[in-house]
């Protein structure tokens, strides 16, 4: 039930009547386990959430940025938010997680599946062995969060799971040929899933992120803000503008959107696809 005071109209401000419905996404009281979350745009994501009042758990390797982390989200509608500890990469933490993470919230209807990318390199000076850390990395990892995850939504038929990858999956990255094996083999996986669980009540889509300003980019490139000028906005992407995205994602009202992988990269690739 909505309160009647938000929905009330005013005449003389009619945008605040629509805005306010918009905003509301049908998903206050869900619950969320949001990975990759004590930094960047996992946690942009984690902080939408909780302000749409979604009962979130953030999950990283770091139990110090997780406890910071913490003191930049504010939860709204009665909404909780907690952290765990786990590196995504290792199957065995993952499914102790999802564990832990049921335990806390009850459940889980939403799953927003994030890891930070490999190390850069090209062909020439990556070795082998590195490619079974990124895959581990960047595509097993959400293969085990959503077998542990998929069958509960099932049984409640409604989920949403939404991956973040990166726009190199449509446009290869020079330098990252990790990341770009990695998360393309990922987008091909949840298409498929997608298709399989749709009857169900199950979205399961992926946001490819362009240029934003978080620590992974500052972390590849001395300058980021240089880059800005390679993006038709003529600025780099705003986290929390990227976390509001994958909140209305999860949305009641997106339930109609599965199997897409969306590009945010204010224009910059150019493929018609």
């Amino acid at each position: 039930m909505h309160d009647s005071a938000s929905l009330s109209f005013d005449p003389e401000r009619p945008s605040d009547f629509f805005y306010t419905r918009a905003m509301e996404l049908g998903i206050s009281g869900r619950r969320a386990l949001v990975t990759g979350a004590s930094s960047g745009l996992g946690l942009a994501t984690a902080r939408a959430l909780v302000a749409q009042g979604v009962h979130v758990v953030i999950a990283a390797r770091s139990s110090d940025k997780l406890a910071t982390a913490l003191t930049t989200c504010s939860p709204s509608r009665g909404a909780t938010i907690s952290s765990l500890v786990a590196d995504v990469s290792d199957p065995d933490q993952v499914l102790q997680l999802v564990e832990q993470a049921t335990e806390i919230l009850g459940g889980i209807d939403i799953l927003i599946a994030n890891a930070g990318g490999p190390p850069p390199g090209n062909f020439a000076s990556t070795p082998f062995a590195a490619y079974d850390v990124a895959l581990r990395l960047n595509l097993l990892s959400t293969v085990a969060m959503c077998q542990a995850v998929v069958p509960q939504m099932q049984q409640q038929k409604w989920g949403r799971i939404v991956a973040i990858t990166s726009s190199s999956v449509r446009e290869p990255i020079d330098r990252l040929i990790l990341s770009n094996t990695a998360r393309a083999g990922l987008t091909g996986f949840l298409k498929t899933l997608a298709r399989e669980v749709a009857g169900d009540a199950i979205t399961v889509n992926s946001l490819q992120p362009g240029l934003h300003l978080t620590d992974r980019l500052s972390s590849l490139y001395p300058d980021p803000q240089a880059l800005a000028s390679s993006i038709p906005s003529g600025h780099l992407g705003d986290p929390d503008d990227f976390g509001h995205v994958a909140a209305f994602i999860c949305a009641e009202h997106a339930k109609f959107v599965t199997g897409v992988a969306i590009p945010l990269d204010a224009g910059a690739r150019h493929g018609l696809q």
